[in-house]
């Protein structure tokens, strides 16, 4: 086929310019190539206070020094305890956050004994995954003394990364070399690395029919990441494995992936009360949200 001409100048559509698009390419390959050779990427988070970009990177355990909570749990001695104000059927009903952590567990504990697990099985199971801990890639974000930082905009985390200032990522060795390359326009989060956890508790209200599972299998994602590497117990407790909402991760995941596992997967979510799961999600929401750190 041959190559068609430029527009005339008096054409109202714009002329394709070869070499600006050739040079937008070129961009946004060296901007890859950047995140990926430090194996260090930016990731965009919406939260109901906003939405912000910080950075993410999964590095063995063995070299990694956790994240120090002393300081945050010192400011806010009441974090495990803060409340969660929800409004149901026009009535609204308070609820300590912990007390939805424990009532997931009692009910997973009562799964479990349904199927007939046993403790036992579990400690061995633990024990034979020890030896390969140390090699385990875990999440460590831009973060300092148990608080996540976002940033509103591109510029100003770039500045943060230039200034030297301490944060948990500066243990990684390609960070000195990050913070002399690094460009406001380099901070562009590919879409795996988007989440929106200010709309996961709506569409859970929602109903079955209108769940997402692109969002929700999403927030999981992140939510895990954040709950390892900023040190949420709670948070971890209830997205663990066996969970109520870890159920409904792998139904969604299954009903996402078609086949016959995908109606096997829309029955499962049929018995997933909406008001619980919705319930669960916003405790998880609030605690991530109760450890940001804003930054303009």
């Amino acid at each position: 086929m041959a190559r068609q001409s430029p527009q005339r100048p008096d054409s109202d559509e714009p002329v394709l310019d070869d070499s600006a698009a050739s040079g937008t390419a070129t961009s946004t390959e060296a901007t890859r190539a950047l995140w990926a050779e430090l194996r260090i990427d930016p990731v965009e988070i919406a939260l109901p206070a906003g939405t912000g970009y910080t950075l993410r990177a999964y590095r063995p355990v063995r070299e990694l020094t956790p994240t120090d909570v002393e300081e945050r749990d010192q400011d806010d001695p009441f974090l495990a305890r803060r409340q969660v104000v929800t409004e149901e059927d026009d009535e609204q009903v308070v609820i300590l956050d912990e007390e939805v952590a424990q009532e997931f567990a009692e009910s997973d504990d009562e799964e479990r004994r349904a199927r007939g697990d046993s403790g036992d099985e579990a400690e061995a199971d633990s024990a034979e995954s020890t030896d390969d801990a140390d090699d385990e890639e875990v999440p460590v974000f831009l973060s300092h003394k148990g608080r996540l930082l976002l940033f509103k905009t591109a510029e100003s985390l770039v500045s943060f990364v230039r200034s030297g200032a301490p944060n948990d990522l500066s243990q990684l060795d390609g960070w000195g070399e990050l913070s002399e390359r690094v460009e406001p326009a380099d901070v562009t989060p590919l879409d795996e690395d988007t989440y929106e956890l200010d709309l996961v508790v709506e569409n859970l209200r929602g109903g079955h029919d209108a769940w997402d599972s692109t969002l929700l299998i999403e927030a999981g994602e992140i939510a895990r990441d954040l709950s390892y590497a900023l040190r949420l117990p709670a948070v971890l407790e209830m997205l663990s494995a066996g969970s109520s909402l870890d159920d409904l991760d792998e139904a969604l995941r299954a009903a996402a992936n078609g086949g016959i596992g995908a109606f096997r997967g829309r029955r499962r979510l049929k018995k997933i009360g909406a008001q619980t799961a919705s319930l669960g999600w916003r405790t998880i929401v609030g605690k991530i949200s109760a450890v940001v750190d804003w930054r303009d």
